[in-house]
């Protein structure tokens, strides 16, 4: 634990008795009340997370002649300002180096979010792709909170007056917060109703106390995090997507613009055409087992994959799971068994997302 980091908010979390754990380089907390409890606040109130271990880049300049606008897999220049979008950092292989956002700050400003553990690789590729302009990696003076449930609206407007509740799902406000330039995205990993608020690292612990005064708000660790983001079916880098990983065989296409250049065009389109050897399958546990990461599955005997995510949803009351197989055993309804020494678990194959009831639009 000694070379790992830690986020502004600490010693917050050791006074809260939080169980804290290695997670992307960082010491974060897993769990303060329990994994479910935190689970439920944030479907029927609002959660709050620390994800200052995010990485944040910021780059100014001509798109185009930076070369920065064929660096994702989408286009940046066509984002309006006030507005983020969600895809791909690829190799030259097509495989995913990172899945982030983008968010369009002015005509010639953009802020980069990226994962964690992948955040200085990131920087690194990014940097010899473009040439011109600036590019700063903020993240060591950019922290970020995430509120998230159906009552998170209701606690921002209380706090930061009524242009919140005006902010519509996947764009941003910049705004004054504690005195500080903040930007407030009505944007999440959980299915519900929330907001990322991204401000000055110096400024998250007072942010949290203001937080932690209300009755509606309670913090939630990284383990409830991935029950609900598993809940909705979103992906988890060095999980369910890598850098052996397409954007195709995630099922993931629709976040790639083949309209556009972009490193790993070519390996994408070769593969549409020759064919996918695995695609990832969303699969529901008829009872209430929990697969875990690298169970096996099989169908009608034969080991035709493994399981990159797998949760006990409380919401469904049964185990759920992401995994790749061969594409003989992809297609919706298809029975399969999942694998792992003495256990065994029968699982069929369901579209996602498995839970949808959340407020996440509302």
């Amino acid at each position: 634990m000694t070379d790992l980091r830690s986020t502004p908010l600490f010693q917050r979390h050791q006074d809260l008795k939080a169980l804290l754990a290695p997670f992307g380089g960082w010491n974060m907390p897993i769990q303060y009340e329990g994994i479910l409890a935190e689970h439920r606040w944030c479907r029927e109130k609002a959660a709050l997370f620390d994800i200052c271990h995010m990485g944040e880049f910021y780059f100014q300049g001509d798109f185009e002649k930076s070369g920065l606008e064929n660096v994702f897999t989408f286009s940046v220049k066509n984002i309006p300002v006030g507005r983020s979008r969600y895809g791909f950092l690829l190799n030259e292989n097509g495989g995913i180096i990172d899945d982030l956002i983008v968010f369009r700050l002015d005509e010639d400003q953009v802020m980069i979010v990226v994962n964690a553990a992948t955040a200085d690789n990131d920087f690194e590729v990014i940097q010899q792709r473009i040439s011109g302009g600036i590019f700063q990696n903020i993240s060591d003076t950019t922290g970020k909170l995430d509120l998230q449930g159906p009552l998170a609206r209701e606690v921002m407007v209380r706090f930061f007056g009524e242009k919140v509740a005006e902010i519509p799902y996947f764009r941003f406000e910049t705004m004054e917060i504690l005195g500080e330039e903040a930007i407030v995205s009505r944007t999440g990993y959980t299915g519900e109703l929330g907001y990322e608020i991204f401000l000055k690292s110096h400024k998250v612990g007072e942010l949290w106390d203001l937080f932690m005064t209300d009755d509606w708000v309670k913090p939630a660790g990284l383990g409830a995090r991935d029950v609900l983001r598993l809940e909705v079916g979103y992906s988890l880098y060095g999980s369910d997507i890598d850098e052996q990983t397409t954007p195709l065989e995630a099922g993931l296409e629709a976040f790639v613009n083949f309209d556009k250049e972009f490193v790993g065009k070519e390996a994408l389109l070769t593969q549409k055409e020759e064919g996918l050897s695995r695609r990832k399958i969303a699969f529901r546990v008829q009872s209430r087992r929990s697969p875990r990461h690298h169970y096996e599955i099989c169908f009608k005997d034969d080991s035709v994959g493994s399981v990159t995510s797998g949760v006990f949803s409380p919401m469904l009351g049964c185990g759920i799971g992401l995994g790749y197989v061969q594409p003989k055993a992809a297609d919706l309804d298809t029975p399969l068994t999942i694998r792992h020494e003495n256990v065994t678990m029968e699982a069929t194959v369901v579209e996602l997302p498995f839970y949808t009831g959340g407020s996440l639009r509302k």
